[in-house]
C-alpha cells in the first residue's frame, strides 16, 4: 500500500527522505530480515567511547554494514577481531541519515558454531513444545531448606561461591556435594548421574546446578537435552546457576528458578540470617507487646473477677447476715428497753393506784379493819354485833383486841 500510494504521483519529484522512508520500511517490514543469521569475516571494528561496536561483515562478493549497541556488546564474553570469520544474530535496518542499510547485531559467535546453533534453536524449540519451559509447572522453592544438594566441579570456584555464601545467610542449613564435570563430553552424563544419586539418595529439598561463565562450548553440557530431561524429572526442585549474568542455558529454561551466577543461586535457596534474626526480634518485640497487654488484660480481668466472687461468696453474705443480726439484736435489746421501761412505768403508776387503793393505806389515813373473834368475819355493819362480843381491830400500824358494848355505843362507835 505504501509503494502504490508513493509511486502514484508521476508528476511530483520525491524527496530523499521520501524515498529513503520507503526503502526502510520495505526493508523493516520484511519479517525474513527481522531476524537472521549472517556469516562473515570482521572487518574495519571499531569501539568509539559511547560503548557501541561499529564493524563491517563481508565475503568474496559483497560487504554489509554492521551495529552492536552497548547493551548487546555487554553480555558478550569477547569481542571478535578484524579478520575472525563470525555468526552474528540480528535484523537488518535502514540508517536514513547515511542511506545505508546494515545489520543491528544482537548477538555473536565464531562462524564454525553455527550449525551448532541451529540445532541448539531446534532442540528448544521442541523441548518448547513438550512443556519443559512451561512456567506453570515450575515448582515453589522451599522457604527454609534443610538440607542443599549441589551439583557441579569440586575444583571450581562456583563450588567455593556457594559454600561462603551458605555459611554466610544460613549456616545451619546442611549441603551435599554430588561432584561432576562441568564442560567436556562426559559432562552430561555425569551431571544427570549427579541430579539421579541426589534425588534417591538424599533428603535433600532443593538443588543447585551451577558452574562458572564460560564461552558457548564450554557451556555445552548445560544444552544438553539429557541434562534438561534429567532436570525435569527431578522430583527436587532444581535451581540453576550457571555462567555469568549474560549466559543463557537450557538448563535455565527447564530449571525451577534461574540465577545469573552460582552465587546468585546460592542467595536465592537459602534466607539471610541477619534479616531472619531483625525479622525474629521484630516478631520477639511485637509478642512481647501484645502479651504484655493481653496479661495486663487478664489481671484486670481477674480482679474483676475476685471481686464479684467475693460479693458472691457465702462468707461476705455470713458477713453481711451477721452484721444485720447485729443490727437486728441491737435494735431487739433497744425495743425490749423501751418496752421494759414503758412497763415498769405502767407497773409504778399501778402500784401507785394499788397502794393508794390497797387496806393498808387506807389505814394509814385513819380508817380501821374489824373482825370478829375467833371467827375472824369482817364486820362492816352494827347489825354483825352483839354486845358482848369479841372484836379484833386492825389498824395501820398493829392491831388489837376489843369487846362489843351496847348497842347504842356501837352505833356511835361507827361514826367517825
Amino acid at each position: 500500500m505504501f509503494q502504490m500510494s508513493l509511486f502514484s504521483q508521476p508528476t511530483r519529484p520525491f524527496t530523499v527522505s521520501e524515498i529513503t522512508a520507503h526503502i526502510k520500511g520495505l526493508v523493516e517490514d520484511d519479517p525474513t530480515l527481522g531476524d537472521v543469521w549472517v556469516e562473515g569475516e570482521v572487518s574495519n571494528l571499531s569501539r568509539p567511547s559511547s560503548g557501541h561496536v561499529y564493524f563491517s561483515l563481508k565475503d568474496a562478493g559483497a560487504r554489509i554494514a554492521c551495529v552492536m549497541w552497548r547493551t548487546a556488546v555487554m553480555r558478550i564474553a569477547r569481542l571478535p577481531q578484524d579478520g575472525d570469520r563470525v555468526l552474528a544474530h540480528g535484523r537488518i535496518g535502514v540508517y536514513e541519515a547515511q542511506g545505508v542499510y546494515q545489520l543491528y547485531v544482537e548477538e555473536i559467535q565464531p562462524a564454525g558454531l553455527g550449525e551448532y546453533y541451529v540445532q541448539l534453536e531446534r532442540l528448544k524449540e521442541r523441548l518448547r513444545a513438550e512443556g519443559l519451559f512451561a512456567e506453570e509447572r515450575k515448582r515453589p522453592l522451599p522457604q527454609f531448606p534443610r538440607h542443599i544438594g549441589i551439583v557441579t566441579s569440586p575444583d571450581g570456584a562456583a563450588l567455593r561461591d556457594i559454600l561462603h555464601v551458605l555459611r554466610r545467610r544460613f549456616p545451619c542449613v546442611a549441603a551435599t556435594l554430588a561432584p561432576t564435570q562441568v564442560q567436556g563430553a562426559e559432562a552430561p552424563d555425569q551431571i544427570v548421574a549427579a541430579l539421579d544419586a541426589l534425588n534417591r539418595h538424599t533428603d535433600c529439598d532443593v538443588l543447585i546446578v551451577a558452574r562458572g561463565g564460560g564461552s558457548l562450548e564450554e557451556l555445552a553440557a548445560f544444552n544438553d537435552e539429557r541434562v534438561a530431561r534429567a532436570i525435569f524429572q527431578s522430583r527436587i526442585p532444581v535451581v540453576s546457576g550457571v555462567g555469568h549474568e549474560t549466559d543463557f542455558t537450557i538448563a535455565d529454561l527447564v530449571a525451577d528458578r534461574r540465577a545469573p551466577t552460582p552465587t546468585a543461586a546460592a542467595e536465592i535457596v537459602t534466607p539471610d540470617r541477619t534479616e531472619l534474626t531483625a525479622a525474629l526480634d521484630k516478631l520477639r518485640a511485637r509478642m512481647g507487646s501484645i502479651g504484655a497487654r493481653r496479661i495486663q488484660a487478664l489481671a484486670e480481668r481477674l480482679a474483676y473477677e475476685r471481686k464479684a466472687l467475693v460479693r458472691a461468696s457465702p462468707q461476705a453474705q455470713i458477713v453481711s447476715r451477721r452484721q444485720r443480726t447485729d443490727e437486728y439484736a441491737h435494735r431487739i435489746a433497744l425495743m425490749a428497753r423501751q418496752s421494759l421501761a414503758r412497763q415498769r412505768a405502767a407497773l409504778t403508776a399501778l402500784a401507785s393506784r394499788l397502794e393508794t387503793a390497797s387496806p393498808q393505806a387506807t389505814l394509814a389515813r385513819g380508817y380501821a379493819i374489824v373482825s370478829l373473834v375467833p371467827s375472824g368475819s369482817v364486820v362492816s355493819s352494827t347489825q354483825q354485833v352483839r354486845p358482848g362480843d369479841r372484836i379484833r381491830v386492825q389498824v395501820s400500824d398493829g392491831r388489837f383486841h376489843g369487846r362489843v358494848t351496847d348497842g347504842q355505843d356501837a352505833k356511835e362507835s361507827e361514826t367517825p
